[in-house]
């Protein structure tokens, strides 16, 4: 009888310590979910999120199909197709590009400043357009890919079926059906092959997350929420009804995660936009 209660107990023991990831992964996600759906329902509109903890695998979304203004979370992609050609022989960084002021944008806080000879490098225009999101920089190296569609084109590399780049900078801020518009898992998925994967070099992959880390555009989105010691590489984006975030979030003790936020509220202005991305960023620290 001894042994029976004993074997009993080591069988419950066992199936017990292999369920409890699995019922801690589905408590954290229905935590989590909750959350994101009070959030959406606080502030109004659409808000997409997707995450991906790289420590365990365990993945939530919400609203993580549904289609969202690609802002300029775009240019993730587009530096990414810069550096594949990079890799592939058809590029040089060293490359330098001459442009006179009819190139200029609104926003080009690095290409305003390096207009004519001697121009800027492939490298220098992905600089500027990761870390200070610079427009024209975007589209100097959209021209070096070919347009627009071979973002689209890229992203199909990738396994996305969704993600989709059909003008240059400025991009339209107003949805017409699916153009220009990706989803927080696309992007997610992307991201973890990017940053993460083997898509590009190692030495490819370890510029663009040096690049990603360096951003100056995010401070009062996903990283406003989160503790002062977690690291974050980050890609916004925005439009007048729309804010995003995507970006891979180190905290100092585990495994980074990856997060792809997308918010659209055309009843509120931007620090409200920027405000729910933060709240989005506080959810991410609790899981």
């Amino acid at each position: 009888m001894n042994r029976r209660r004993l074997l009993t107990g080591t069988i419950y023991g066992a199936t017990a310590y292999l369920l409890q990831p699995a019922l801690s992964f589905a408590q954290t996600n229905k935590k989590t979910a909750v959350l994101l759906t009070a959030l959406e329902h606080d502030y109004g509109g659409r808000l997409g999120v997707a995450i991906f903890d790289t420590a365990n695998g365990n993945r939530i979304e919400h609203r993580g199909d549904e289609r969202f203004l690609i802002c300029s979370t775009f240019k993730l992609l587009l530096t990414a197709a810069v550096l594949k050609r990079v890799d592939n022989g058809k590029e040089l960084l060293e490359r330098r590009i001459t442009f006179d002021k009819s190139a200029i944008l609104q926003w080009a806080p690095v290409t305003g400043l390096n207009v004519g000879q001697p121009g800027m490098s492939i490298l220098e225009l992905c600089e500027a357009t990761m870390i200070m999101s610079d427009n024209t920089a975007a589209n100097l190296l959209l021209t070096t890919l070919g347009g627009p569609a071979a973002v689209t084109k890229y992203a199909r590399s990738l396994g996305d079926t969704k993600t989709r780049l059909d003008h240059i900078e400025p991009l339209n801020g107003i949805q017409h059906g699916d153009e220009d518009t990706t989803t927080a898992q696309s992007m997610l998925e992307n991201m973890k092959k990017i940053v993460l994967g083997r898509v590009l070099s190692a030495e490819s992959r370890t510029r663009l997350v040096r690049l990603f880390e360096m951003n100056q555009t995010g401070a009062q989105t996903l990283k406003a929420g989160l503790p002062a010691n977690w690291r974050i590489g980050d890609k916004t984006g925005a439009a007048s009804d729309t804010r995003n975030d995507i970006a891979m979030i180190t905290p100092p003790d585990r495994a980074p995660l990856l997060v792809a936020a997308y918010y659209t509220n055309d009843k509120v202005n931007s620090s409200v936009h920027k405000a729910v991305l933060a709240e989005v960023g506080k959810i991410v620290a609790k899981m």
